[in-house]
């Protein structure tokens, strides 16, 4: 079954972590032997070859670099430097597509060409990819959002982890201010994607009361199950639902079981499976009485491998397990057809001019 994956930080693995992703997974993990760097060195589940296995065909992309000091992810001290880093990232990404490893999508004609392409099922395809920045810190000023939308930019979230520049995200409490709704008519100028996902609860409804373009939420899980501001609430999935919006359900443990300690946990100690992935799918789809709001967005390999992913998952190529959960559960293959490509495809064709 072919399956979309909402939110990917290629790039930042690539270019930050250093790993060759035209490699296979156990390559990467060789590789990584001995390193202690960072807490998921030799524990990565995703590299391009293992999204061909899994029939992972298209996806989000991001670039990412904030401003915020003493974060998940360390900060730069300005926005000059946010945005070189998001540069080389798309240098990356650019050079994928020259080895025909990676196809960038920015129209509507591109992604029915892609997925005409990848239906055909020819050896080594090219992976489809749609550019998303993840925190808007690196935008210097609205010039520089434009020159990001030339470069096939389509997807934006202002905020990350903590006050940033335009809005306020993960662990933080604020508004968007002056700034940030500067940023949002300039997204809904240019007609681009608004990611909601990070937003804290008063930038989130601030946004929502004064935004009228398209959104959705590419990694965002289910405050019902996980009682944490980082998921959102039912009133906040049932607004998105309402807004006719998409939403991506991510696989990092912490966001699946509750009580999961960074660096103490385990998802066998915790039994973190691809269950729980499929308790926030089902969530989602019983607010919404359907099952056309709801995909995968798996932030796999965003800071987190296979020490914080459910335990049967070996490598993103296993996202091809949920289907059979979710049929076990009584979903017909239209609705798993819906949740593991259709949605997100038909929310681009619905909004994409």
């Amino acid at each position: 079954m072919l399956i979309v994956d909402s939110h990917l930080d290629l790039a930042m693995n690539a270019v930050e972590w250093n790993r060759d992703l035209t490699l296979s997974v156990e390559h990467i993990r060789n590789s990584e032997s001995g390193m202690n760097d960072k807490p998921d060195r030799g524990n990565n589940t995703v590299s391009l070859e293992a999204m061909r296995k899994g029939n992972i065909g298209l996806c989000v992309a991001t670039q990412i670099a904030g401003c915020v000091k003493g974060e998940n992810l360390q900060g730069w001290s300005s926005s000059h430097q946010a945005w070189a880093q998001t540069q080389g990232q798309l240098a990356w990404y650019k050079a994928m597509e020259e080895l025909g490893e990676m196809r960038q999508i920015t129209s509507l004609d591109e992604l029915n060409n892609h997925l005409e392409l990848w239906i055909q099922n020819v050896d080594n395809q090219a992976i489809g990819y749609i550019l998303s920045l993840e925190g808007a810190d690196s935008i210097i000023d609205m010039q520089t959002l434009e020159n990001s939308y030339r470069q096939g930019l389509r997807a934006i979230g202002p905020a990350h982890y903590g006050k940033g520049i335009y809005a306020h995200g993960t662990n933080s409490i604020g508004g968007i201010g002056s700034k940030g709704k500067e940023l949002l008519k300039k997204i809904e100028e240019l007609d681009l994607i608004l990611d909601v996902t990070h937003l804290c609860d008063q930038s989130f409804w601030e946004t929502i009361n004064i935004y009228n373009g398209i959104l959705w939420a590419s990694h965002n899980n289910c405050r019902k199950l996980v009682n944490h501001e980082r998921q959102f609430s039912d009133d906040q999935i049932k607004e998105l639902i309402n807004r006719e919006s998409f939403i991506g359900v991510a696989l990092d443990a912490w966001m699946l079981v509750p009580n999961w300690k960074r660096g103490v946990s385990s998802p066998e100690s915790l039994n973190v499976s691809l269950e729980n992935v499929v308790d926030n799918i089902d969530h989602i789809c019983q607010l919404s009485g359907n099952s056309f709001h709801v995909g995968i967005g798996s932030d796999l390999d965003g800071a987190f491998g296979n020490e914080q992913c459910p335990r049967d998952l070996n490598t993103i190529a296993d996202l091809q397990k949920i289907p059979k959960i979710l049929k076990e559960r009584g979903y017909s293959k239209s609705d798993i057809e819906n949740i593991m490509s259709e949605n997100f495809i038909r929310f681009l064709r619905n909004n994409w001019k």
